[in-house]
């Protein structure tokens, strides 16, 4: 190993051994048997918490990775990331706190738990629990994916792919499984702290160091490059404005009801906080343009690429110092670790309550449950990321889409009365196959629109047809009930 990379990774694992530290030392205090501690953080968590919490969810590896390589393959189009966010913070303000006001009254940890409840149909809890898992595991699969390349770059390829996927398994299975949600939280203000940090360095340095400012950079991009500019981009034409305004609509209300989301509602100690947090993160979703810009940089520093994905570390390792080098590794390490650790978390809660748990169990023996599936299902991803590394990465296609699927069944169910279990169930099945046929046909987008909000409006149809034609009579106090007017007022 050379100077720059015994340097850039012992900064690294410096800050690895500290993440999980820090994870561990969040239990201090804590009742470690209790459930609700573990998976929802006791419900206790403040505005800081929660803020830094859910900005790990919407800053992950694919922020560093992923918003780079499509800036540089695409160009426009990878705007939409920002669109959806803010659509996403924006409809959030609502749909937390009925969440949460819902969740707080019966005790519920999970959107399994929230079906099961909505719908006194435990089968239903499980089918959804089984749903999200398979559209959950690819995204576990991604993160561990992307902390293996972050580690190989940053060690100038003396550190195998290899090496990085089993560190971040062992990293987030370690804080993960012992403190709960509440680890990934105290974990995550380092994680943020780090990715401000670098990333307005990396803004500054970066376009200074091969440009000699921004100035120059937009001028090239201007004359040389117009088409990644405007919409559909450069590469595909399928990503039109039709594709973008449904791709932000549907990923930015499915934004509220994606599990990690709701857990992060659930953790809250009131609704107030998710309201504050609703209004301070789409600040924090202006870093999402340093990636980008960095993408559009490569285009000019490092053309024919032959994993876009690598775009942006390109650039850091080849300009800057190894010390610096490490800690931008770290921030985009620890964005690949916070949210894999809260997936695997999401997974294990809903199995230990709705499936394994399901039947009358003691609080700390469904959090046992909870704790063993969320240790096999990461190790799961793990082993599918050695032995068949694009099996899991092809369904990650499927799931955003997927995941919309969820919207009648989570959110809409609260609000209408007559929405059946036989209506919810069979318009969950035919959105997943609309979107699972489109999909695997290579019809997404369909004549520019996204297949996942195909696969809703075939959804809601189903779901009504069979509601009306078979309507339920649901008791009120299983439906969402009005805030107070004293507690829906928020101070900003």
């Amino acid at each position: 190993m050379n100077g720059n990379a015994t340097v850039s990774v012992g900064i690294f694992a410096l800050f690895i051994v500290a993440a999980v530290v820090l994870g561990l030392l969040s239990l201090r205090g804590r009742d470690k048997a209790n459930l609700a501690e573990w998976s929802v953080g006791g419900r206790s968590l403040g505005v800081v918490l929660i803020f830094v919490l859910m900005a790990g969810e919407t800053y992950t590896s694919f922020s560093y990775l992923g918003a780079a390589g499509w800036a540089y393959d695409y160009g426009m189009p990878v705007f939409y990331l920002v669109a959806y966010l803010a659509i996403g913070f924006a409809v959030g303000y609502v749909v937390g706190p009925i969440l949460w006001h819902y969740a707080h009254r019966h005790h519920l940890h999970n959107i399994t738990d929230i079906t099961a409840h909505r719908f006194d149909s435990p089968w239903l809890g499980g089918a959804v629990a089984v749903l999200t898992t398979v559209f959950l595991l690819p995204y576990i699969q991604l993160q561990i994916t992307g902390m293996g390349v972050v580690v190989s770059t940053i060690s100038y390829g003396t550190i195998s792919l290899g090496v990085g996927y089993v560190v971040a398994f062992v990293v987030a299975e370690a804080f993960i499984i012992a403190s709960g949600l509440r680890g990934s939280a105290w974990v995550s203000i380092l994680k943020d702290g780090l990715v401000i940090i670098t990333l307005v360095i990396v803004f500054v340095y970066v376009p200074l160091h091969y440009f000699g400012g921004f100035g120059p950079l937009l001028d090239r991009l201007v004359e040389e490059r117009p088409r990644w500019l405007v919409l559909p981009g450069q590469g595909k034409e399928s990503l039109g404005m039709l594709w973008f305004a449904t791709t932000g609509l549907l990923n930015g209300v499915v934004y509220t009801i994606f599990p990690t989301t709701v857990a992060g509602y659930l953790g809250a100690k009131s609704p107030a906080v998710l309201r504050r947090n609703a209004i301070i993160m789409p600040f924090y979703q202006v870093l999402l343009f340093v990636p980008i810009l960095l993408g559009l940089a490569a285009v000019f520093v490092v053309p024919g690429l032959g994993d876009s994905n690598l775009a942006m570390f390109e650039l850091v390792v080849d300009s800057m110092p190894a010390w610096l080098v490490g800690l931008v590794g770290v921030a985009g390490a620890l964005s690949s670790i916070v949210p894999m650790a809260v997936f695997m978390l999401v997974i294990g809660t809903m199995w230990g309550r709705s499936i394994l748990g399901a039947h009358p169990r003691t609080a700390p023996h469904q959090k046992r449950l909870s704790q063993l599936v969320t240790f096999l299902v990461g190790l799961l991803a793990l082993v599918f990321t050695f032995a068949s590394p694009t099996t899991l990465v092809q369904l990650s296609v499927l799931s955003y889409q997927g995941l919309a699927q969820l919207l009648p069944v989570v959110l809409v169910g609260l609000l209408w009365r007559r929405m059946s279990t036989a209506g919810a169930a069979s318009g969950l099945a035919a959105g997943v196959a609309v979107v699972a046929v489109l999909v695997v046909s290579g019809n997404d987008p369909l004549l520019g629109i996204n297949a996942g909000l195909l696969g809703l409006v075939v959804n809601f149809a189903v779901n009504v047809a069979v509601s009306l034609a078979r309507p339920a009579d649901t008791p009120a106090d299983r439906l969402a009930v009005p805030e107070p007017r004293e507690a829906a007022s928020v101070r900003v």
